[in-house]
């Protein structure tokens, strides 16, 4: 697609249809380089043909080469790769040539292409039953009362994996009814967790017990002033 200064680079989609393993390079040096030019394309993947293309029409001093690889997808590669790149001193202009595909050469194409979309639904589903079966997920906020939020971490929603085996092999009568002395839970990370949580309700409760009693202390001024 042309490209001018003003302009951003323009940018194309390509389907299934419109990918091909046959390519037309324009803008090659008219300096008869075309087994250098294979062997550049060759880098990218098995090229089965490449031939020069006398009767297309072309800027001077420049040719058309015909390029045929083996597998549509060292095409693509090869496509993305070397359009727009310098050779010889030329920019390269590589496009596909869908119209010399057979019959056959399209259906391989559309099967290759469904087998490739089936292989990455597979391989998504499979690693998102690994996730499940893991158990990564984002751990929900627990409220409610010590009993509530004991029965929520029975249910395994709060618990890292390493936890989730040892926190199933406890008894859930043992954690649903305790005192406020006693952990709450059979880890020492969670019980930890309680500890600072108490002392912070602790230390906030004595705060506003003393500003209550500061306030209490205070006398009640009598206003003695006459009225008029």
């Amino acid at each position: 697609m042309p490209r001018y200064k003003d302009e951003p680079p323009a940018v194309r989609v390509y389907t299934v249809c419109d990918e091909s393993k046959y390519l037309i390079v324009r803008n090659v040096p008219a300096l008869g380089c075309g087994d250098e030019l294979k062997q550049l394309f060759a880098t990218y993947g098995e090229v089965e043909d490449c031939k020069p293309m006398d009767a297309e029409e072309c800027e001077a001093f420049t040719d058309v080469y015909w390029i045929k690889f083996h597998m549509i997808s060292n095409a693509r590669f090869a496509k993305r790769k070397l359009d727009e790149s310098v050779f010889l001193g030329n920019r390269l202009q590589v496009s596909y040539a869908t119209e010399y595909e057979t019959l056959s050469d399209t259906k391989e194409k559309l099967e290759g292409r469904r087998k490739e979309v089936l292989g990455r639904l597979k391989s998504g589903r499979s690693r998102g039953h690994e996730m499940q079966s893991i158990g990564v997920s984002n751990p929900p906020l627990l409220h409610g009362s010590p009993s509530q939020v004991s029965q929520q971490l029975d249910i395994k929603q709060g618990c890292y994996p390493k936890e989730m085996d040892q926190l199933s092999k406890v008894d859930p009568s043992l954690i649903t009814r305790v005192s406020s002395d006693q952990d709450y839970f059979p880890l020492q990370s969670m019980n930890e967790t309680v500890r600072r949580v108490r002392e912070k309700l602790d230390k906030i409760e004595s705060t506003s017990s003393n500003m209550q009693s500061g306030q209490a202390s205070k006398k009640m001024r009598v206003d003695n002033r006459r009225r008029i």
